[in-house]
């Protein structure tokens, strides 16, 4: 019988994998072991082999694609067998695998509904589905966020025996990426709140009911949660509190309560203050003149109401000038998305290898770039081939390195490599991503002969004609944005090199020299290292050699 191949889980964080390459096609022969496919996970691509020898007889997913971990990737079987039966087979085995399930959540209202008609005793009322007949809404914690489990009640704006319209804010909810409001999208009265300002509820958990004025929805709460006492115990409270207000107080309805600031919600304050708009100007049209979502957005700065003024309000605040309104802009969210590159890939892949295994550590100094500078002019008027500062910062690092192999090295893990020969890696940028050709035995090769083949490597970098022996075998690199400016940087180290040197611009700064303060050239270099087999002071050494050839760069010619 034929098998099918669905798409393996490579990680414990792997939910679905990308199609990256077919290594087979229909109609190929697969021996087990052999690679059938690519697949891109959310860690690294990865190759995923075939356990079973015959024909590849179907491939249901295109390269590009993704597709979720455990979906029908292919068929292996025999040449000619009839793979649609085991296919068919497959998806309906998956299709009643998952039915149980979803009949038992289905059927647990149901089955709750009958045990609440056969308990009168419980609650005496109509199930959810006859309440719904007669007009009952029941308002359930929505799901707010792809991974909202939960909502915190921040704030109740009704309270039981509220009236409620279709669009009214029924409460605010704290996700866990924001507070947002949450409407009923009801008409009628309040009849239950069923979690206390403060409380948690799960999605989908009852947190109100809305209905006809003395409807019974014992029926519902008698399976469930039952009434909150303590917000409906505190309604009164509020009654109470409001009545003294209105008595005692000639202020509007919308300063009764006993914070003064303008009453707006929670997603109302952060939309107004996205859009630049000052909530005093704003009129809110939920109880109690408080501003919620819809009023921001209908708001126009040049039909703004004016406020009215309190009789009592004090001389000096009617005279006072009106709060600047900042003027509202609103932009476009744009973006292009492309695939990740073959390049791009490898280069995420080892640099983070890189960064997260090698224990990365950074020295920098400063060098005083006067007699380069001069030596660069004298030698570029003679040489067949000019000379650049990053190829005497090359021949200076080959230099050194040879007087400290430690820094020439790299980890193997049960021992270190300690590298004779220098060969130092020269990071280029090129359109698709970054590549490192390796000047070899750089410390014996002349200025020119450096500088020729670098400007060599770099017109093959920007053709794309570099070749694997070209970027292969490096034991050192030097990575140089001192063109671009930059003062100084660190980088990453190029496995396996057991070190990395960022150099950077040469900056004109005023220096100390025989106690006077004199116009200077400096440049900055930063040495990162393996703390595994370059320790702190081994890589100062190494930069204190560096700077004395740099600084005196005749020593290069001897």
């Amino acid at each position: 019988m034929a098998d099918v191949i669905k798409m393996p889980k490579m990680s414990d964080t792997m939910t679905e994998g990308v199609l990256a390459k077919w290594h087979k096609k229909v109609g190929d022969k697969v021996k087990s072991g052999d690679v059938l496919a690519e697949v891109e996970t959310d860690k690294a691509t990865m190759d995923m082999e075939s356990y079973w020898d015959g024909t590849l007889l179907y491939v249901g997913v295109e390269e590009g694609a993704a597709v979720p971990v455990d979906a029908i990737m292919a068929v292996i079987g025999k040449e000619g067998e009839d793979y649609k039966a085991a296919l068919e087979a497959e998806k309906s085995g998956s299709q009643e695998s998952a039915g149980p399930e979803t009949e038992s959540k289905d059927e647990a209202p149901k089955a709750e509904d009958k045990k609440e008609e056969t308990a009168p005793a419980q609650g005496g009322g109509l199930s959810e589905e006859e309440l719904a007949e007669k007009g009952v809404t029941v308002i359930r914690m929505p799901l707010l966020s792809d991974t909202m489990t939960e909502g915190v009640i921040a704030e109740w704006h009704k309270k039981v025996g509220d009236k409620v319209k279709d669009d009214d804010v029924l409460a605010d909810v704290e996700t866990d990426k924001a507070t947002m409001e949450v409407m009923g999208y009801a008409t009628g009265t309040l009849l239950h709140i069923g979690v206390e300002k403060g409380a948690a509820a799960k999605v989908n958990g009852i947190i109100a009911i809305v209905g006809p004025e003395g409807t019974d929805v014992s029926g519902i709460l008698a399976g469930g949660s039952a009434p909150a006492p303590k917000a409906e115990s505190e309604a009164p409270k509020e009654e109470k509190q409001a009545a003294t207000a209105d008595s005692g107080s000639s202020a509007p309805v919308a300063e009764s309560s006993s914070d003064s600031r303008v009453k707006a919600s929670p997603l109302a304050k952060k939309i107004a203050k996205d859009k630049g708009i000052d909530l005093a100007q704003v009129a809110g049209s939920a109880e109690g003149g408080r501003i919620i979502k819809k009023d921001i957005e209908n708001f126009k700065p040049s039909a703004a109401p004016a406020k009215a003024e309190s009789a009592s309000a004090p001389a000096a605040e009617k005279a006072a000038a009106p709060a600047p309104v900042i003027p509202q802009f609103v932009g476009e969210v744009k973006f292009t998305e492309q695939p990740v590159s073959q390049m791009r890939k490898v280069i995420a892949k080892r640099l983070a290898e890189s960064l997260f295994t090698a224990p990365h550590f950074y020295l920098t100094i400063s060098i005083d770039m006067d007699n380069a500078m001069a030596a660069r002019t004298a030698i570029n008027a003679v040489a067949p081939v000019k000379v650049s500062f990053n190829d005497i910062v090359i021949k200076a690092v080959a230099v050194a390195l040879k007087k400290h192999p430690a820094v020439n090295s790299s980890w193997g893990g049960d021992k270190i490599r300690f590298n004779e020969h220098t060969n130092i890696g020269v990071a280029m940028a090129v359109e698709d991503g970054l590549l490192v050709p390796v000047v070899r035995f750089a410390d014996g090769k002349s200025l020119s002969h450096i500088s020729a083949e670098v400007k060599d490597f770099g017109a093959k970098a920007k053709a794309k004609k570099l070749q694997p022996a070209d970027w292969e075998g490096s034991t050192f690199t030097v990575s140089n944005l001192g063109m671009f400016g930059i003062d100084e940087f660190t980088s990453i180290i190029n496995s396996p090199d057991g070190a990395i040197l960022s150099v950077g611009a040469i900056q004109q700064v005023p220096v100390v020299k025989n106690g006077a303060v004199v116009p200077g050239n400096v440049m900055k270099l930063t040495l990162g290292c393996d703390h595994r087999v370059v320790d702190g002071a081994t890589g100062a050494q190494f930069l204190q050699t560096l700077k004395g050839l740099l600084e005196e760069p005749i020593r290069l010619l001897a």
